[in-house]
């Protein structure tokens, strides 16, 4: 998605102005949030990718320092990211920096709070609260819809287990050509603001990649606000649900349904086999997160060849051979083809 990121992605270049209206919110020096992110990447069974998964998780947080009278805004951000994968791999590093955006167009004026790969991206905390339902506006690069102005969205504050909500979301596609290859990727973003001040409390991005030779991977990443400068509103009961007409609390427990059946898969998985690790994460498009390479395993020595039938004594020759070198499908090394793993990156040849 961003980070999220990563993502993030969403490579289709879109310069329409968000809708606006007057009259909106606008945002006012010290306000601020902070926020929590969780980023999931998880290869798919029966692919090249099984049995392998990262995860990325990210404090953060906005504040806005000034806002001058034609309306930019200027704010720093800060981050401190774990990054680790299922090979026992793990990093942690902190981000931090100043920007400016406008409160009346909603891009990016001067830099951005660590988003990269984006052409004249849309802020994605931060819309204008007037919009009625059905209205279109961006974030980032991607286009999304009002659906709600009264979502009961599920958030674990003092004022309730559930606040109340304006809730957009959009899909679409682009091509990621990286150093994971090319993939065609869909993705669904659906984020969630404060009615009073257009601020994020919370989004889902959920994207799939698959390419020409049936591999997939799936990322999920899940962000929600910890603490606001904006007073929250305790969400009246049933007061919103999915465009699928799910509430908020049913969509949680999908997710974790959906979480404890894949990690229930990925065991079964390991047990059988161990797929080597997939290479950095690209830092370009909507995945934000930039971590180091995971450990390669070490290749194994390929089973010997046998040249007679079993039971058959042994034919006395003389075999002159020559190993054909072929490229690896994941890191380009030349390796011998009778190779059942790469050398060097520990990737199967299958």
């Amino acid at each position: 998605m961003r980070s999220a990121a990563t993502l993030f992605v969403l490579a289709i270049v879109l310069t329409v102005p968000a809708a606006s209206s007057p009259g909106h919110y606008v945002s006012r020096p010290g306000d601020y949030f902070y926020y929590t992110e969780t980023t999931v990447l998880q290869g798919q069974p029966y692919t090249n990718y099984s049995g392998y998964s990262e995860h990325t998780f990210v404090n953060g947080s906005i504040h806005v320092l000034t806002v001058a009278a034609n309306g930019t805004a200027s704010a720093v951000y800060g981050n401190n990211d774990t990054w680790w994968n299922i090979s026992g791999a793990e990093s942690k590093w902190s981000s931090s920096g100043g920007f400016t955006f406008s409160t009346s167009s909603f891009l990016y004026v001067s830099g951005t709070d660590n988003q990269t790969g984006y052409t004249m991206p849309y802020v994605w905390f931060y819309v204008n609260n007037s919009l009625p339902t059905g209205a279109p506006f961006y974030l980032l690069n991607s286009r999304l819809s009002v659906f709600s102005r009264d979502y009961a969205y599920a958030l674990d504050t003092a004022v309730g287990a559930s606040v109340a909500t304006i809730a957009a979301t959009g899909s679409g596609s682009y091509l990621r050509d990286d150093v994971y290859g090319r993939f065609n990727a869909t993705y669904t973003w659906t984020e969630y603001f404060d009615p009073a001040t257009g601020y994020v409390v919370g989004y889902l991005y959920t994207e799939t990649d698959s390419d020409s030779q049936g591999n997939v991977f799936t990322i999920t990443d899940l962000l929600q606000v910890t603490a606001t400068s904006y007073p929250l509103t305790a969400a009246t009961a049933a007061s919103g649900t999915s465009p699928g007409g799910l509430s908020a609390l049913e969509i949680a427990a999908i997710v974790v349904i959906v979480i404890v059946a894949i990690v229930v898969i990925v065991v079964l998985l390991l047990r059988a086999r161990r797929s080597s690790g997939l290479p950095r994460h690209s830092t370009r498009g909507e995945i934000q997160f930039t971590v180091p390479p995971p450990v390669a395993p070490t290749a194994g020595a390929p089973p010997p060849i046998r040249l007679t039938p079993s039971g058959q004594p042994a034919v006395q020759q003389i075999v002159i051979k020559e190993t054909v070198k072929v490229k690896c499908a994941y890191c380009g090394s030349l390796i011998d083809s009778t190779a059942e793993r790469c050398p060097f990156c520990g990737a199967t040849r299958s």
